[in-house]
């Protein structure tokens, strides 16, 4: 009886991937050909997360580079600047500062230190100058993070929105799939082949773009926080330094 029924279901089986290869003429699985037996609504969601890869791909190009750019500027004016500070060499630490355009300390402490020598070199310096200069590092900073943080709330959504975006070509591919059983009265994998394969290409694009766009989004998130850090660190120094000078 046991073996009855398995050599009805191999049976079953051959017939039914006879019939999946005969259709197989039809409905090719190469991209051009999903393309080609695709329906409007699955092309559409195609194209949406296309554009929405093209948009992720060029934000972690642009913070990738910027940030990299941003430490490695700010590595060799830590340095500097902290050497002309040291020996009371204003001019000359501002100059540093204005050479590393790119590095998200430089701008910071560029600010600070501009706002504090607005105040004139002569004379005792006050509290009120030592306020300016420190509301200047806190306005520089939070520009320097909208900087940094620019293109990361459009990885944020790319990662989120893409799997659900996919899941909605699914659901269209299935559709299409039982509407084709119903029109065609059968229930043989040639016949589906076509609505099948359209969920499984828009779940795996959408996958295929939001995994890259969450990891990066994470990663740079990361980044930034540290960055973060070393500004509140550095305009906390400098701040540290003009009460110092005040008090000699």
């Amino acid at each position: 009886m046991i073996l009855a029924h398995i050599a009805n279901f191999a049976t079953t089986s051959a017939h039914s991937m006879a019939m999946f290869f005969e259709g197989d003429a039809q409905v090719g699985f190469s991209p051009t050909e999903l393309w080609a037996h695709m329906g409007g609504l699955a092309k559409a969601v195609v194209i949406i997360l296309f554009i929405m890869s093209i948009w992720s791909l060029a934000v972690i190009i642009d913070r990738a580079l910027y940030f990299s750019a941003a430490r490695k500027q700010s590595r060799e004016f830590a340095p500097k600047v902290a050497g002309a500070l040291k020996e009371g060499r204003l001019d000359e630490a501002i100059k540093v500062a204005d050479r590393s355009k790119k590095s998200h300390l430089a701008e910071v402490v560029t600010s600070g230190l501009t706002e504090f020598r607005s105040f004139g070199s002569g004379g005792a310096i006050t509290d009120d100058q030592i306020e300016s200069a420190k509301r200047a590092l806190e306005r520089s900073e939070a520009i320097v993070h909208a900087k940094l943080k620019k293109g990361l709330g459009s990885l944020a959504t790319i990662g989120s929105v893409a799997p659900f975006i996919g899941l909605f070509g699914t659901v269209v591919g299935i559709l299409n799939a039982f509407q084709t059983i119903a029109a065609m009265k059968t229930s043989s994998l040639a016949a589906i082949a076509g609505g099948i394969s359209e969920a499984l290409v828009t779940t795996a694009f959408g996958l295929l773009v939001a995994i890259p766009a969450v990891m990066c989004f994470n990663y740079f998130t990361n980044k930034l926080e540290a960055f973060d850090v070393e500004m509140d660190n550095s305009s906390s120094e400098l701040v540290d330094y003009f009460i110092k000078q005040a008090h000699r």
